[in-house]
């Protein structure tokens, strides 16, 4: 009896011991810094903290109740432009003022990092609302009389559509953006089915832990843009299945050529052109289990060739220590940094900057507005909303983010819905997709004029430089060196 008893006591403090292990290995990671101080022009970088089992705070989707809706920004007015939609993500405003939108969600995949990645996140997306089939659908939104509701919603296309997302038209062609493929279908605008058999594109890298593939065209039509994310968080299963990930494609639609456009971006999403620069800009879902307060998401323009460091860095230079996959030479020499954080884990989706008619007020005049889509490893839950940047008169992004729609959490742990995505309505409107609350929500100033046309930044070209003056190995010294120190 006396070892028995032995036995049983080492047993239970075994227990003990092993049950306090788990509880201090899986333990969320709270947040030190106000989310705040992650966003902007100088983000907050914390310290990272390598989380072995990830911090999960998931806000459950209960959706909006009868006459609900998300709380505005002083002078701005909120309503609902169209509901019962299932699942309504990408949104885009045809030249004629119909709306398109995909109703998707993810495809059949397998996410990398093994089965029991799989496992957490397939119960991930139930507790999120994105555990459903997708419903593959490309709907139209039309509101003829201008009052605000869209009067028509007419299903287009069914057929061919794959966890669809992006969405582009010109000159009677528009451009559909599957999970693993592009597509072009014949359609004139006011058309009330797309018909036809559609010719393929592009074949793009399937599902992935990224999935959406958001498009854009060239303003004359001649190039498209396609934002495929990373099919893992730090390339942990290896870089061949990264393989076209992480990355902005351009494809010549006249010669059929193709090439990576930008790189190095975890999961780009929204495409805009800068009004003002006539430069790509982009949104990006930074990389998970760094802590609570890293890394911030962010936006910023797109040159060609730009690289922004994922796996290997982030915000240019910090290193993760994580990432087994060899460096490239001279990266972080090359590596961007980018133009504004969004903050930690937001999951910064759909962007549309400012243009002439828009009806927001002069509080919301020059810059872009976000979907914050929302967090799930960071504690305590943050995005969950809609912001507005403003840009100076460079073409710039300035200051803090704006709220225009405020969290949608509840604040005691649900959430009414996800803000996903936004375009403007033929009156000059705002447009918010809500894929769990499945409206359409429209944002206004009630009264205000429509806002100025935008001129774009024009002057003189920089004189060539025909000839290299003073010690070309001065660029490969340590610390900055002027420019006039090498010209």
């Amino acid at each position: 009896m006396r070892i028995l008893k032995k036995i049983i006591i080492t047993a239970l403090i075994l227990l003990a011991i092993a049950g306090i292990a788990v509880w201090w290995i899986t333990r969320p990671d709270v947040a030190d810094y106000a989310f705040e101080e992650t966003a902007g022009t100088d983000p907050v970088l914390d310290e990272p903290e390598s989380e072995l089992v990830p911090t999960v705070d998931i806000a459950k989707p209960i959706g909006w109740g009868e006459g609900e809706t998300p709380i505005a920004a002083e002078g701005l007015v909120v309503t609902r432009f169209a509901e019962g939609l299932d699942h309504p993500r990408v949104l885009y405003t045809l030249p004629n003022g119909d709306v398109l939108v995909t109703l998707t969600n993810a495809p059949d995949r397998e996410l990398a990092g093994g089965w029991l990645t799989n496992m957490i996140a397939s119960w991930l997306f139930s507790e999120a609302g994105a555990g459903e089939p997708s419903p593959n659908q490309l709907v139209l939104l039309r509101d003829a009389n201008e009052d605000g509701v869209a009067e028509e919603t007419r299903i287009l296309r069914e057929q061919d559509m794959d966890s669809p997302s992006g969405i582009a038209w010109h000159d009677g062609n528009l451009f559909i953006a599957n999970h693993d493929e592009v597509l072009r279908f014949d359609y004139a605008l006011g058309a009330e089915t797309v018909e036809g058999e559609p010719e393929k594109i592009a074949d793009l890298p399937p599902g992935g832990n990224h999935w959406m593939r958001n498009i854009i065209l060239s303003e004359d039509g001649t190039r498209l843009y396609v934002a495929v994310g990373s099919a893992s968080n730090i390339a942990e299963n290896g870089m061949a299945l990264e393989e076209g990930r992480a990355a902005i494609h351009e494809f010549n639609l006249e010669t059929g050529e193709s090439r990576v456009f930008g790189a190095g971006m975890r999961n780009p999403n929204g495409l805009q052109w800068n009004p003002w620069t006539g430069e790509l800009w982009t949104t990006v879902n930074e990389r998970d289990m760094l802590g609570s307060d890293l890394v911030p998401d962010y936006m910023s323009n797109v040159p060609i060739g730009v690289h922004y460091g994922w796996p290997w860095v982030y915000f240019n230079d910090v290193v993760d220590e994580r990432v087994e996959a060899p460096m490239p030479r001279f990266l972080t020499e090359y590596t961007r940094t980018p133009q504004y954080a969004l903050g930690a884990h937001a999951a910064a989706l759909g962007m549309v900057f400012t243009r002439e008619g828009s009806t927001m007020g002069d509080a919301f005049g020059q810059g872009v507005f976000i979907a914050r889509h929302g967090s799930w490893n960071r504690s305590p839950p943050a995005g969950y909303d809609v912001v507005f940047v403003k840009f100076d008169e460079r073409g710039n992004p300035v200051g803090a983010p704006v709220p225009v729609l405020e969290s949608f959490l509840t604040g005691d742990g649900d959430t009414y819905g996800r803000p996903t995505w936004v375009a403007w309505d033929r009156t000059g409107a705002l447009l918010v997709s809500d894929d769990t609350g499945n409206i359409i929500w429209r944002v206004t100033s009630p009264g205000a004029a429509g806002s100025a046309a935008i001129e774009r930044n024009s002057g003189e070209r920089l004189p060539p430089q025909r000839e290299l003056q003073g010690d070309p190995a001065r660029a490969f010294e340590e610390g900055a060196i002027s420019p006039q120190d090498i010209m």
